[in-house]
């Protein structure tokens, strides 16, 4: 009897599988420690929810830091997740000579309905392993924005997040890289 191993990929071989066509153009795929992961399609209050997220950052950010949606992050030599937005450090060249770490997010945030349980059992523990220290999920299937914060592992190499807060659709909560910009939820959540 043989035991079968799946094949881990590095950021390196991912780019590679894209760059010989592996990969048709509408997949929507990310690689999450060495794995190619099908991302979930999104369903209309996913999208209504992602627009006006983007509507708001906009208008609040400015030009205070870099906007990015649905573009690869660089967590490891074997994860490059693409979450729904992520706030970022200022850079002369845009991210061009490659994609932001841990070091440049100064928020990352995940807009989660059918892809809720992975978001919050799967990435979270990956983003807290990277010292991401700010992680939002726009939970649509509870209604809420839960905001997690502090990364910590334990003794036994689990990673997670100290602090949890809940806000509901019709409340307020203030940026954690900008303390003085406050979003307005009931302005993001659908319907």
């Amino acid at each position: 009897m043989s035991l079968t191993t799946a094949k881990r990929f590095t950021i390196a071989e991912y780019h590679r599988l894209a760059e010989l066509g592996f990969f048709e153009e509408n997949d929507r795929v990310e690689l999450i420690k060495g794995e190619i992961i099908q991302m979930a399609a999104k369903g209309t209050p996913h999208s209504v929810c992602e627009t006006r997220l983007e509507r708001e950052l906009y208008k609040l950010v400015g030009d205070r830091a870099t906007l990015r949606g649905q573009q690869p992050i660089t967590l490891s030599d074997n994860s490059e997740p693409e979450p729904d937005r992520v706030i970022a450090k200022n850079r002369d060249d845009d991210y061009l000579a490659n994609h932001p770490s841990p070091s440049d997010i100064l928020l990352l945030i995940e807009i989660a309905d059918s892809s809720l349980k992975y978001d919050q059992e799967e990435k979270l523990p990956i983003y807290a392993e990277a010292g991401i220290y700010d992680y939002w999920i726009f939970n649509l299937v509870d209604n809420y924005l839960e905001c997690y914060s502090e990364p910590y592992q334990t003794l036994q190499v689990k990673f997670g997040y100290r602090r949890k807060l809940i806000y509901l659709p019709n409340e307020s909560v203030n940026l954690p890289c900008f303390p003085d910009l406050v979003v307005d939820l009931f302005k993001v959540f659908p319907g």
